[in-house]
């Protein structure tokens, strides 16, 4: 296996894959910090050049955490559908790029469970701003929970009606607010600030009864530690989504709080008692950094070990998986422009494993972003075809103390783009006045709509 070349007279060579694929990766801060970035831009190219002279065999061969030590890896490489992984194996990641860029969803479709992340992460590397969103607007995976996301045509929106306290009525003055703009069809989901089972369960039981009264095709859920969900589902209480925030490595994964078994038998468990009436049920929040912030990125690159995420998550069939993109903070993505590359790639790196997947457009106060970067990301996104993006209140999360997207956000890009929410969400507002052929009316945008009903 060859990992050097010759670039303006000079050899650059690299010590493994491992390290080949950190060198080629763009650049981001937190790689950097972690020591294992390009030292220059000639570094980058050159990686970049041997990169593609790499065969997906080889990458398989050589994944970035050993099969030995890290049940991530374990778990990725025994799902792989060994007759598709025959039918590529021996193509270079140059190849592979030019596959995914010429072949019609359907090809893209049909090889990708004989892929592994490492395979995913490459892939991407070699990849534009613009490659990414055209190869990433050609893949549409769909799920079903109460209703089904995904579909062509359709821009979806998680209402995240955070509060600092948990107060009930300021989280349904939220809940309202944003479903008076049509936000929500991909889930209402909380984070709680008490993660204990009593206000997790209090917080669910009204989520079901407002949407139970107002008859909203939506899902709910409540992102607290999936041990204590677990704990609410056993007494009965209505879940429709359960949640966990995943790593790429057994290390990280740890600091979660979690391992692959104890995801099993959450899996099975609200299989047998959710609420909701599909066969896709679980969430995952995911977000390049997490890794090294928990010191279990083992010497890999911040992309390579979120691709790995994807790879762990696609075990559990999910109706959600969305990147927080920005949330860590510029230590792993500096300015507007990192996280800008990091959304894009993470959403292809999702699309093409096979996940519904969704991005939080986010940034920190203490990061070089502003409202104008997340902007400009919402609309790459929606143009790669992104199954859906957050609504917040103001796009200002004053629970978790960082900018997203808001409810308005969600409506002007549905009116840009001429997307619409899932189907059986617009026909209810519709008939609740919010929505008419797809956009707002002049009634949205006031809450008061469902407070009526218990006034009169």
């Amino acid at each position: 296996m060859n990992l050097k070349t010759i670039l303006f007279n000079k050899i650059y060579e690299f010590k493994d894959i491992k390290d080949l694929l950190a060198k080629a990766n763009e650049e981001k801060s937190g790689d950097s910090l972690a020591g294992i970035a390009a030292d220059s831009t000639e570094e980058r190219i050159a990686a970049k050049i041997v990169l593609a002279d790499v065969t997906l065999e080889e990458l398989r061969n050589n994944p970035v955490v050993s099969y030995e030590d890290d049940e991530v890896t374990r778990l990725i490489q025994d799902s792989v559908d060994e007759y598709e992984y025959s039918k590529i194996k021996s193509i270079t990641v140059g190849e592979f790029r030019e596959f995914i860029l010429s072949s019609s969803e359907e090809k893209i479709k049909s090889i990708r469970d004989g892929l592994t992340a490492e395979m995913i992460a490459a892939v991407t590397k070699l990849m534009s701003n613009m490659d990414l969103i055209y190869a990433a607007q050609k893949i549409s995976n769909t799920a079903f929970c109460n209703t089904k996301i995904g579909e062509r045509g359709t821009l979806s929106s998680r209402l995240q009606p955070n509060h600092p306290t948990d107060d009930i009525e300021g989280i349904m003055a939220s809940v309202m607010d944003g479903m008076s703009y049509g936000v929500g069809d991909a889930v209402i989901g909380l984070n709680p600030v008490n993660d204990s089972i009593d206000s997790v369960s209090r917080i669910l039981r009204k989520f079901n009864e407002f949407t139970t009264e107002w008859d909203i095709p939506t899902q709910n859920c409540v992102l607290a530690h999936v041990t204590t969900q677990m704990e609410v589902l056993k007494k009965g209480v209505p879940m429709d989504l359960m949640f966990q925030s995943i790593a790429g490595s057994e290390i990280s994964n740890r600091s979660f709080g979690i391992n692959i078994a104890l995801m099993d038998e959450a899996y099975e468990l609200m299989k047998e008692r959710k609420s909701s009436k599909g066969e896709n049920f679980m969430y995952f929040e995911t977000g390049q950094g997490s890794e090294l912030s928990s010191d279990g990125h083992n010497g890999s690159d911040q992309l390579t070990m979120e691709a790995r995420c994807y790879g762990f998550a696609k075990r559990y069939n999910p109706f959600l998986v969305n990147t927080v993109v920005g949330f860590i903070g510029p230590e792993y993505l500096y300015n507007g422009s990192q996280v800008t590359r990091a959304g894009l790639e993470d959403h292809f790196m999702g699309k093409l494993t096979g996940l519904p997947m969704g991005v939080d457009v986010c940034y920190t106060n203490h990061m070089k972003a502003d409202q104008n970067d997340m902007d400009n990301l919402s609309m790459l996104l929606t143009n790669a075809n992104c199954t859906y993006l957050m609504g917040v209140p103001c796009a200002d999360d004053i629970m978790l103390m960082y900018q997203s997207t808001s409810y308005h956000d969600i409506a002007t890009l549905r009116e840009i783009s001429g997307k619409r929410p899932i189907k059986e969400f617009e026909q209810r507002l519709e008939e609740l006045g919010i929505l008419k052929d797809g956009k707002l009316t002049e009634r949205a945008g006031d809450p008061a709509i469902f407070l009526k009903r218990a006034m009169a």
